[in-house]
């Protein structure tokens, strides 16, 4: 009996994906929960595995296509050989097939003529940001997504009819015919033209998105992390022996972030149509670099874990990210975010803001340098930490007391590693 491999739901947003690789190709068995494909959404890039086990005798959606969720992607068949199906043309079907198809489709109309009200209308983010950007009223638009919900490839099309429509700017003086490729921005001469990947062309989009809303400012401290440097090089080994995680710095930063968000939570809020939503959870996201982007899974509930706790949520996050095994779920309901480039060497950065957030704090590169100290110049384990902040909400100085509870924290750390 064959198996129908759908576009899974990956949240509750969540209406459509891309099918960005397939691991099997036609003709080849797969096993049930072996991963069958890739997808790509507006919240997570994961492995989707086989529903069933079987042949893989069908693929229905290329790499690179994105379809509404539910559709249906591939088919599994049974271990048996599975003939190929000629294409049908339509003179072929069954006349009887071709009334019950049309029967249905009057029977549809003709409740869509007696109905009194639609239903409300569930919208993906990325739909409404691109409508909101764009002036468009979805209400207006006629969806081809389930119970006629207007997908990105809906709103996409109407925005390119709409350009076609309208009449070019005056004052834009039109350019002479030139090279397809010129026009389209792409320069002459040796180069190679690779899309963007759909994780790619979402980061972007939220990138600009975030500089147009938030009015952004960035405070830099100088912070002395010798004693934490210290106590990871004296701990580390019988850390891992013990708790059977690497000890790393990015748990001591969480506890001292969810700490301080505590006593500022207007940090931890975030502005909607005029008002300051004060977020209680306090959930911190850590942006993880992937070979193909960058994702930020998010620990919940974040001050309520101690140090151990963090260390392995932080590892388990990481890891996952980095095997596409993270859910919708894995990345929802951040609130605060801590970037660290600082792994690559980077000494100082100013990141942007992750909507609909009002902070992010950019940890760079730990490392020897000589400071003054009661007048005597010492080597220390120094980092610079930067905070860049939504200036509409936060002010200076609010922004400036966070970072130096957090400097006090780290310079004079003296917890227990559990």
């Amino acid at each position: 009996m064959p198996t129908n491999v759908i576009m899974p739901q990956m949240g509750e947003s969540i209406f459509e994906g891309t099918v960005t690789r397939w691991l099997k190709a036609p003709g080849e068995p797969v096993t049930r929960d072996e991963p069958l494909f890739e997808i790509s959404t507006d919240k997570v890039d994961s492995e989707i595995p086989a529903p069933a086990s079987g042949i893989l005798s069908e693929i229905r959606v290329k790499e690179g296509e994105t379809v509404q969720v539910n559709t249906v992607v591939a088919v599994i068949g049974d271990d048996r050989p599975v003939a190929a199906t000629p294409d049908l043309k339509e003179s072929t079907v069954p006349v009887f097939e071709k009334s019950v198809a049309q029967a249905v489709d009057d029977s549809k109309i003709a409740q869509a003529e007696v109905r009194p009200e639609a239903p409300a209308i569930r919208y993906s983010p990325l739909v409404k940001r691109i409508a909101k950007e764009e002036n468009v009223d979805l209400k207006g638009l006629e969806g081809t997504g389930l119970g006629g919900r207007v997908t990105k490839k809906d709103i996409l099309s109407y925005l390119s009819e709409r350009q076609k429509e309208s009449p070019p700017t005056p004052s834009v003086a039109l350019r002479p015919p030139a090279d397809a490729e010129v026009a389209r921005g792409i320069p002459e001469g040796r180069v190679e033209v690779v899309p963007m990947s759909g994780m790619r062309r979402s980061i972007a989009e939220h990138m600009i998105n975030s500089q147009r809303i938030s009015a952004h400012a960035t405070t830099v401290f100088e912070v002395d992390m010798s004693r934490i440097v210290a106590l990871k090089q004296q701990q580390e080994a019988e850390f891992l022996r013990r708790e059977g995680v690497k000890l790393s710095y990015v748990p001591f930063f969480i506890k001292v972030v969810a700490e301080a968000l505590k006593k500022f939570p207007i940090l931890n809020a975030s502005v909607a149509d005029g008002n300051i939503v004060y977020k209680k959870d306090i959930n911190i996201g850590v942006a993880v670099a992937l070979d193909w982007g960058l994702i930020v899974p998010v620990i919940k509930n974040a001050d309520e874990k101690n140090f151990l706790g963090l260390s392995r949520a932080a590892a388990d996050l990481a890891d996952r990210a980095r095997r596409k095994k993270l859910t919708p779920e894995d990345v929802q309901n951040g609130t605060f975010t801590i970037t660290n480039p600082g792994i690559f060497g980077s000494v100082l950065g100013a990141p942007i803001i992750n909507q609909p957030q009002v902070g992010i704090l950019c940890v760079g590169a730990i490392s020897k340098r000589p400071v003054i100290i009661n007048d005597a110049i010492a080597i220390r384990s120094m980092v610079y930490l930067t905070l860049t902040f939504d200036h509409r909400l936060i002010d200076g100085a609010i922004a400036d007391q966070f970072m130096a509870g957090i400097k006090a924290k780290l310079a004079g750390w003296d917890e227990e590693l559990s």
